[in-house]
């Protein structure tokens, strides 16, 4: 291996060898020589800096765009062969798509990993330090954006023929710095230069209108007229599949203005600001992810961003399905050619969206309309959160979508009727079941409802999750649509969760199960189940977690200057911070380890297991107990980390600014994580898949996909503790009835928090929301103290187990030969297969 070079200035160090290496275009290189020219070829005729200049950051834009020559071509040929062959095709609109980096995952998914470790080596480069360079793509947060990432790997994976449709977001959500007073959040930089992966398609503009009002022509037709408009200009990422020609598109819209929008006399007149408003208002649609909704202004800005992701892809769509054919055009024939499937609420103004274009401008009357939209859409649920089922202001919707709004009443109206005259014995349910929610405080259009009655199909991410939309949430609806509800339980795309993150395990993996193949068909996996046992197996596999574990502790002691020890159990909990995920459970019992430890004598504490405990996870700057709980780790770690009598033995780390890269180092070095939301609340979860794949025990309650799991990996190797969904309801109740007996060790840990113990800030509002009976905030909402003791009796076991190595391992081998069926391969197919129904579009 070439030694790594220091990159510096002028024309020293990695500049001079890169004059060495002729610069002539290859766009297709496979050869490792034929790679190297062509990335001297993109840092000579690509520049995007100062000639001469050829450090570590220009080695990676040149990298990125000699791999992205490759996938051109490959897009081209992908779109060709779909414009020939005119099969239907689905089209994925989400609010969020969490890609991680692109460079590593095209050269594995293109099979070139060796030419281009190869090629930079001339250079003295290493691959792994120009992969480094890249900044992950912040257009999405949690698991709702991972998903769709892991679905577009899929599908491009199976030859489907498919889209994502997004937002490009510059700012995204946020990122998170860890101060000594918590949680900091600053704007994501990832386009401060430049994204060298995306292509801006100057020919796909559409233009989207806001505000306005409605006029009704003599013929009795209407249009929407008056209002703003901007323009959506497209920017397509190419998205390959593994080992296959196909390379699909993630096509993002950024929002601008137009050069007539600027207004020069008001310019020249000194009145700079309001020779631009539209520009401004423009600029901020694709700003930030989720931006504060608390002002009516921010509630403005949530909704045009929800229309503007629907209105430019349902436009692109339908201008791509016009494209293909003659007109007039025979409209019965579009749901035959388009499937949209909804990823959660957010993109759920298609619906109306929908209808408008087909009615205003394609001039079709109602019934013909609502035929096509319905059988065109598709809706995915994510959550049973009532705060986190979208409910619209009825006013704001007015202002905002006149003409939508005309619509989605007529929708309501006639659902309404058709209850009142085929379904009396809902009439009582009909307030809760319609759209329009008239409540006379707070008028509102409950979105999952309008997903409901115009969706052909509605599916839940979990098995659990799905039953309780069934007998719960949507049971109304069941009872008049029982074929619409499904399940698609979750799935991660094994290339990246674990093919690439974890070279040493997928390798072990491969050698025992004498294939590749498994990572196309992950069910292959159960084949090592036979080896559960064997020593030289287990050796490896400690071996290669060993090595994941060294990784992990060099990028904890780089972010967060703590040193930690590989030899220590490590026991990560990553996710969004919410109440609902309990990272307050997690800290508590680690507050009540450490009292613990603190109280014993050190021949007794020699006999505990070592544990280092990693939280990470951003909390939305406006959830104030969220915000409590990043500062209440962080205290934590801060006495615990620097106790010289403890901290050989327990350590607590908060990792910063928790994303796709940063998963990818801690999930392979992880040997326990925590999946411990309040059982029903969590629809699937995809992190708990990740790290049982990669052979992390997973401490869970019965929710979501852990059900799932637990069933696939046997229970035997899952750390089970907590209420299951069918109890909380009445636990709530027994609490609201004074009923609840809290453990005495739950007391000791809050009580701990209060003596000051970590620092003085005030936890007591943070504690609050766990006491009392009942009250908003109080009450123990999520059940941390009923499940408080099982939780602990399960860790004393997971200690247990530790101490003996041979079975430890044993459970994590098998943890990983039970993973295959939560490949999103499979969950693709499934869609494909039973709500799509699209077939597999591959490029000869």
């Amino acid at each position: 291996m070439a030694a790594k070079v220091k990159a510096n200035g002028g024309g020293g160090g990695v500049s001079a060898v890169s004059a060495k290496v002729p610069a002539v275009a290859h766009p297709l290189a496979e050869k490792p020589d034929e790679v190297a020219s062509n990335i001297s070829y993109h840092a000579q005729f690509s520049p995007h800096f100062s000639p001469f200049k050829f450090e570590l950051e220009q080695a990676y834009y040149a990298t990125a765009e000699s791999v992205r020559d490759r996938l051109i071509q490959q897009w081209n040929e992908t779109y060709l062969h779909f414009h020939k062959v005119d099969p239907k095709q689905t089209y994925y609109l989400s609010m969020e798509f969490l890609q991680g980096r692109a460079l590593t995952n095209a050269i594995g998914n293109l099979n070139i990993q060796d030419a281009y470790a190869k090629a930079l080596h001339k250079f003295g480069l290493e691959l792994e330090e120009i992969s480094e360079q890249e900044k992950d793509a912040a257009l999405g947060n949690g698991g709702l954006g991972r998903l769709a990432s892991c679905f577009l790997d899929s599908m491009a994976t199976l030859n489907l023929p498919a889209w994502g449709y997004g937002l490009r977001y510059r700012y995204g959500l946020f990122k998170q710095r860890i101060t000594r007073e918590g949680q900091e959040e600053v704007a994501e930089d990832w386009l401060e230069k430049f994204s060298p992966w995306e292509v801006v398609r100057h020919d796909i503009l559409y233009p989207i209108k806001f505000f306005g009002h409605v006029e009704v022509n003599p013929n009795g037709s209407r249009k929407w007229v008056g209002g703003e408009v901007v323009q959506a200009l497209a920017y397509d990422v190419p998205i390959p599949g593994y080992q296959t020609k196909n390379t699909i598109s993630l096509r993002l819209w950024e929002a601008k203005a137009s050069a007539e929008d600027f207004n020069l006399f008001l310019f020249n007149d000194g009145q700079h600001d309001a020779a631009s408003v539209l520009h401004s208002r423009s600029q901020q649609i694709c700003a930030v992810l989720y931006p504060g909704d608390t002002t009516e202004g921010g509630k403005l800005l949530r909704l045009k961003q929800q229309y503007f992701l629907c209105s430019a892809s349902l436009q692109d769509i339908i201008s791509r399905f016009k494209e293909r054919r003659q007109g007039p055009w025979n409209w019965s024939e579009f749901p035959t050619k388009v499937a949209v499937q909804l990823n959660d609420t957010h993109p759920t103004l298609a619906i109306p969206e929908l209808m408008r274009l087909l009615m205003d401008d394609e001039g079709l009357g109602w019934d013909e309309a609502w035929d096509v939209t319905t059988r065109t859409i598709a809706y995915t649920n994510h959550t049973v959160l009532p705060e986190a089922l979208e409910k619209w202001s009825q006013p704001v919707m007015w202002k905002l979508l006149p003409r939508h709004m005309e619509i989605i009443e007529e929708i309501d109206k006639r659902f309404t009727t058709m209850i009142n005259s085929k379904r009396l014995d809902l009439e009582s349910e009909l307030s809760t079941m319609r759209i329009l929610d008239h409540n006379p405080p707070k008028p509102v259009v409950r979105m999952a409802n309008l997903c409901v009655v115009a969706s052909h199909a509605v599916n839940g991410v979990a098995q659990l999750h799905s039953d309780i939309l069934k007998s719960e949430l949507f049971a109304n609806y069941v009872s008049i649509w029982p074929t619409k509800f499904q399940n698609k339980t979750n799935g991660i795309t094994p290339r990246r969760w674990i093919q690439f993150c974890n070279p040493e395990l997928s390798g072990i993996i491969t050698k025992w199960l004498k294939t590749d193949q498994w990572v196309t068909n992950l069910d292959l996996l159960t084949g090592l189940r036979q080896f559960a046992d064997n020593e030289v197996l287990q050796a490896e596999w400690l071996s290669a977690k060993m090595a994941s574990k060294q990784r992990l502790a060099r990028y904890v002691l780089q972010v967060t200057g703590e040193s930690i020890d590989p030899d220590s159990l490590f026991d990560i909990q990553v996710k969004r911070i919410h109440e609902y995920k309990r990272q307050l459970l997690n800290i508590l019992g680690v507050i009540y380890r450490y009292k613990k430890l603190k109280e014993m004598s050190p021949e007794e504490r020699k006999k505990t297991t070592p544990r280092t405990v990693m939280i990470g996870g951003k909390a939305f700057a406006t959830y104030t107990n969220a915000i409590r709980i990043v500062r209440l780790v962080n205290d934590v770690g801060a006495v615990v980390n620097s106790d010289p009598e403890v901290n050989s033995y327990l350590k607590v780390v908060f990792v910063p600014n928790y994303n796709v890269s940063v998963a990818e180092v801690l999930i392979p070095g992880s040997e326990l994580s925590q999946h411990i939301s309040t059982a029903g609340m969590e629809a699937s979860g995809t992190s708990n898949m990740k790290f049982a794949l990669n052979g992390c025990l997973i401490i869970g309650t019965l929710d979501g996909a852990n059900v799932e799991i637990r069933e696939e990996i046997g229970e035997e190797n899952f750390f089970l503790f907590g209420a299951t969904a069918a109890d909380v309801s009445r636990l709530r109740k027994d609490r609201e009835n004074g009923l609840f007996k809290p453990d005495p060790r739950y007391e000791e840990a809050k009580k701990f928090i209060r003596s000051g113990a970590f620092g003085s800030y005030d936890y007591n509002p943070l504690l609050e929301s766990l006491e009392g009976n009942s009250g908003y905030g109080r009450g123990d909402y999520f059940l941390v103290g009923h499940d408080f003791p099982s939780y602990m009796d399960s860790q004393a076991k997971v200690d247990e187990a530790y101490r003996d190595r041979k079975r430890w391992l044993k459970m994590s081998i098998l943890s990983t030969a039970g993973s295959g069926k939560f490949s999103s391969d499979r969950t693709i197919a499934q869609y494909a297969k039973e709500i799509w129904n699209i077939e597999q579009c591959r490029v000869p």
